[in-house]
């Protein structure tokens, strides 16, 4: 007895001097436990949202933080948790589609721009307006991805890139017709530094500079579809499928891997050489210094040298942390963890995390 008291005193007492938490990560502000790791965000205490929660549908397909509420995008309608509530509006409410891909909130006007399966709709002081290519001049009503950039809102379609001026209220279309696109079929935009980028199915990635208005692209040098032959020579793969920019970094998403660019040099990223937990990635969101990777194996973040992935297990809602620094790798375990491991869209407000699955939404709280 006198021996298993003791043992329990030490126990606490250990406790109370590491500060260490049941997720495995010191509590004291910046410490590490890998050598590298730095100030990367890592996040725990997750708190998972599906349709007995509130939301419309579990399939969610994109998140933005706009103030004090969250909009969620999913299959069927668009979903706004704000005071601890749920409240879902859909085509009956005036919006274009009900399965809603992706979002954006303008810095001038605080609207709120929704890119939907079935058009593009505008959410102003409660009305929601809608546009397609029957009552605009919109390039295709299938909206991957819309961004604001100032009084223009640049969207990404099944049917090429298009610009609507909202001053003017015209609309500008690209397709391979006037910019270097292999084809039609662009899957994502981002805006930053007076240029917007567009990356095109087949075609790397397009740039557009507001000043000279004018295009050039960036496409994989070695023009190998199977892999990626000579490293960061270039995008790593044409079929891009997201990409996102902030300060001075373009992050480029593919189905093949990961690409860095600071404006000169180009470095690839892969699941093999990296801690990526997948080439499949979905869409990035690049904030600060970091990149936020939604991929079909989990959610990764990364500053371009370290890297923190999250999975979780296949058989309940625990899973686990993995956190890599060169050739160092360990794991720790997570409970409870992201709601599924096919993750589609994330954002990021101070120091909590929004991430869209196909089967619910997840949050999560930094906690370095």
């Amino acid at each position: 007895m006198k021996t298993n008291l003791i043992l329990t005193i030490f126990i606490i007492t250990v406790f109370l001097i590491t500060g260490t938490s049941s997720f495995g990560f010191t509590k004291s502000g910046n410490q590490t436990n890998a050598k590298g790791e730095g100030n990367i965000p890592k996040y725990g205490n997750w708190k998972n949202f599906t349709v007995a929660d509130g939301l419309p549908g579990n399939k969610a397909y994109a998140v933005r933080v706009d103030g004090d509420r969250v909009l969620v995008g999913t299959h069927e309608g668009l979903a706004v948790y704000e005071d601890d509530k749920w409240t879902t509006y859909t085509t009956e409410d005036g919006i274009a589609h009900n399965g809603i891909i992706a979002i954006d909130v303008s810095e001038l006007t605080g609207d709120v721009w929704l890119g939907t399966m079935g058009g593009l709709t505008r959410w102003s002081g409660g009305v929601f307006e809608s546009f397609t290519q029957l009552n605009s001049g919109m390039p295709n009503n299938l909206i991957y991805s819309v961004v604001c950039d100032g009084k223009d809102v640049w969207i990404a379609t099944g049917g090429g890139a298009g610009k609507y001026d909202t001053y003017s209220k015209e609309w500008d279309i690209f397709t391979e017709q006037n910019a270097p696109m292999h084809e039609p079929w662009t899957y994502s935009v981002c805006a930053g530094d007076n240029k917007v980028w567009i990356a095109a199915w087949g075609g790397g990635v397009i740039e557009y500079n507001n000043k000279t208005k004018h295009f050039r692209d960036y496409v994989d040098p070695d023009g190998n579809m199977e892999i990626d032959l000579f490293p960061d020579d270039g995008v790593v793969h044409d079929i891009t499928t997201a990409v996102s920019w902030s300060n001075g970094i373009l992050w480029v998403a593919t189905y093949f891997g990961l690409s860095r660019y600071d404006g000169v040099h180009w470095k690839g990223y892969f699941d093999h050489d990296s801690g990526l937990a997948s080439n499949f990635i979905n869409f990035v969101r690049a904030v600060g210094d970091y990149a936020y990777l939604c991929t079909d194996q989990g959610l990764s973040v990364t500053d371009g040298e370290s890297w923190v992935t999250y999975v979780r297990n296949e058989n309940n809602h625990d899973g686990k942390v993995i956190i890599t620094t060169g050739e160092q790798k360990s794991e720790k375990k997570l409970s409870p963890s992201i709601s599924h491991n096919f993750v589609i869209g994330v954002d990021v407000k101070d120091d909590v995390i929004w991430v869209a699955t196909s089967y619910g939404l997840s949050r999560g709280e930094r906690i370095n």
